[in-house]
C-alpha cells in the first residue's frame, strides 16, 4: 500500500499551485482553474484519509463527491458572471471587473 504521506504531499503541492494561481493571476478564467486545483487537492485529502482510517466506510468518498458537486456549481455560476463581464468590458481580467456599477 502506498504511504499516506505521498498523497498528502501531492495534495499539498496541488493546493500550493492553486493558491499561487489565485493570488498571482489576473485573468478570471485562470483564477477559476486555480480554485479547481485547490478543490481537487481537498478531494484527494478526503479520499486518502478515508482509505487509511476506515477502508470499509465511504465517508471520504461521499465528502469528495460533495466537493465535486460544489465545484461544478461554482464553475457554472462563475463562468456565467465572467461571460457577462466580458460582454460588457471586452476583457476577462479581474481588474476590469472591480469597477462595475449599475
Amino acid at each position: 500500500m502506498i504511504p499516506i504521506e505521498n498523497f498528502l504531499l501531492l495534495s499539498a503541492l496541488l493546493f500550493a499551485i492553486g493558491f499561487y494561481g489565485v493570488l498571482a493571476r489576473r485573468s478570471a478564467i485562470l483564477i477559476l482553474m486555480s480554485v479547481e486545483l485547490m478543490l481537487a487537492a481537498v478531494s484527494i485529502n478526503f479520499i486518502a484519509f478515508a482509505a487509511y482510517m476506515d477502508p470499509e466506510a465511504f465517508t471520504g468518498l461521499i465528502f469528495a463527491l460533495f466537493v465535486i458537486a460544489i465545484a461544478a456549481a461554482e464553475v457554472g455560476l462563475a463562468l456565467g458572471i465572467v461571460l457577462r463581464v466580458f460582454r460588457e468590458r471586452r476583457s476577462s481580467m479581474v481588474d476590469d471587473a472591480s469597477s462595475l456599477k449599475w
